[in-house]
């Protein structure tokens, strides 16, 4: 108990304070094959491209130590390209959607058509068009885009960002807020819990009190003595809480480990799943709305190739191939001290695209939740790291569990022979 506590003395604390599993994290890109047909109303032909893999190095600054059991921290993310793991380069050219342009135009909607006009002809000067070929690099980590200052000029507030535009733009060298949690110090059960994210005890992105709740952890450690039943994490990159249930119990290199995965549920509409009313207005199960947390924008989050959605989702484009063993996440964490010790979290991001009346260079395009890309961060403990838990947590109690049972053998003579000389 004493070692998975948050405290300088742990054996733990290092592992907590500065990762040190080799995380990377693998990005898959998705080609739109047929983007002149696709604006004329056909359906969209994807095909999917990379990896890109990036290792990731996680490190916790601002540590500050509280008197209420808790202690507050800043987690920073580096990702540095991985060329021999990759399956590309960074300067390869993709056509996407021109996601700044096309999501401005669901955005303005329902805006007066003069102002969709006045975007409209501004697109033209521009030279801007519904699709963009551009390079990895561009569309992860930004590019610099005129379009930006003229949204904001026509529409004042409707994308309040300057400066590059990309998806991964604010994700490198960031840190993920502010969190408190708790050190179990005083209460070994409460360790890793989430106490506040950015000075909130819950957040207001959502439609009800259970969606805005910060449960679980940060996702990293969990506390010990853990239950087959299931395990909560609080993402800021998902904008919510998340439950992961029991699968089943495995071993990992010698560890015994609980697999957690994701229920079908987490991503399921309000209609199939009724708790999740509140993180509508929904579409097709399989899919969430993160546009109140995305400055509005028409994004939302899914597994990858629509894992666990609606069919309707993957006939809406060509090119998904939906499986369990690419596509599903999973966490294998040491049920005794509530340590991953190996883990893949998916995501894929995408981006709801329609012809929008006055904007002209949406075209025909029919309504589609189109694949952006997809993600997962994987790391397992190996090395020194996974020798000293073998040895302390699956060694030395079988150890200790044999020699008590050669010390019973041996008593059990003694025993006798103490009670005939009685």
């Amino acid at each position: 108990l004493q070692n998975v506590r948050i405290d300088p003395s742990s054996m733990s604390f290092s592992m907590w304070k500065d990762i040190p599993v080799p995380f990377y994290m693998s990005v898959y890109l998705f080609e739109v094959l047929n983007p002149k047909e696709t604006l004329q109303g056909a359906k969209p032909a994807l095909n999917q491209r990379g990896p890109y893999v990036y290792r990731e190095f996680r490190y916790k600054t601002n540590i500050t130590f509280h008197d209420n059991d808790t202690v507050s921290f800043l987690e920073y993310r580096q990702l540095f390209f991985q060329p021999d793991m990759s399956n590309g380069s960074e300067e390869e050219y993709i056509v996407v959607p021109n996601i700044l342009m096309m999501g401005a135009a669901v955005m303005m909607e329902n805006l007066p058509n003069f102002v969709k006009f006045l975007l409209s002809g501004a697109l033209a000067g521009l030279k801007q068009e519904a699709f963009m070929n551009r390079t990895v690099r561009e569309i992860l980590w930004g590019y610099e885009d005129p379009l930006l200052d003229t949204i904001n000029t026509i529409v004042p507030g409707l994308i309040p960002f300057k400066g590059k535009f990309g998806l991964f733009v604010e994700f490198n060298n960031s840190n993920s807020g502010l969190f408190t949690v708790y050190t179990g110090m005083k209460n070994i059960s409460r360790v890793h819990m989430v106490d506040s994210w950015n000075g909130l005890k819950k957040v207001n992105y959502w439609q009800s009190s259970e969606c805005n709740m910060i449960n679980g952890t940060t996702g990293e450690m969990w506390p010990p003595f853990m239950s087959p039943t299931s395990l909560e994490f609080y993402s800021p990159d998902a904008c919510r809480s998340m439950t992961l249930v029991y699968e089943q119990s495995r071993k990992f290199k010698g560890v015994p480990t609980y697999r957690f995965v994701a229920p079908k549920t987490l991503f399921a509409n309000g209609t199939d799943y009724p708790p999740n009313e509140g993180f509508c207005p929904c579409m097709q199960s399989g899919i969430q709305n993160i546009s109140t947390c995305r400055l509005k924008a028409p994004m939302f989050i899914s597994h990858p190739h629509f894992y666990n959605a609606d069919p309707a989702l993957v006939d809406a484009v060509e090119g998904l191939h939906p499986s369990k063993d690419q596509h599903a996440l999973f966490l294998d964490v040491h049920p005794m001290t509530g340590i991953p010790m190996n883990c893949s979290i998916k995501l894929q991001l995408n981006q709801y695209i329609k012809r929008v009346s006055g904007i002209i260079q949406t075209g025909k395009i029919k309504p589609v939740v189109l694949p952006l890309l997809w993600f997962a961060e994987s790391g397992s403990i190996e090395g020194a790291v996974l020798k000293q838990f073998y040895t302390n947590l699956v060694l030395i109690p079988s150890l200790m569990d044999y020699l008590q049972y050669i010390f019973f053998g041996l008593s059990v003579p003694l025993v006798i022979s103490a009670a005939v000389l009685m």
